[in-house]
């Protein structure tokens, strides 16, 4: 099976030896993605709403530049500062994935890169779009 690393222009950098996004065959895999502004490199906000907002335009992004989208999400996980931002966090996912949903696992975690509030990644399909 054939590999591809998948860079976003409009997604912020990598921030250590990793990939952004990796396509193998029909399936789109992203590394986790934070809060970051990909012009500034900063977070957008210190609250848990905004990271979570700017991480799922961070992801669709790189589905996009890897020829899939949100639409063909079938796996994201979420990671959590505090499980207390759970709700918060859900109301802005659920701006982004509507009927059919993802599956999806939510975890609090001791620590995340740079501190952030939330990460996600997601696994996706890819569908080629017939003309």
């Amino acid at each position: 099976m054939e590999k591809k690393v998948i860079v976003a222009k409009d997604a912020p950098k990598a921030i250590g030896p990793y990939s952004a996004g990796m396509r193998a065959g029909d399936f789109l895999f992203t590394a986790g993605q934070l809060g970051i502004d990909p012009l500034t490199g900063d977070f957008v906000s210190d609250e848990v709403i905004g990271q979570t907002r700017q991480a799922l335009k961070n992801l669709k992004a790189i589905l996009e530049a890897g020829g899939s989208g949100l639409e063909n999400v079938i796996k994201t996980t979420v990671f959590l500062r505090d499980m207390n931002d759970f709700a918060a966090m859900n109301a802005v996912y659920a701006e982004f994935f509507s009927a059919d949903f993802p599956a999806r696992s939510a975890v609090q975690v001791a620590r995340l890169p740079k501190d952030a509030a939330v990460e996600i990644e997601a696994v996706a399909v890819i569908v080629e779009r017939r003309r």
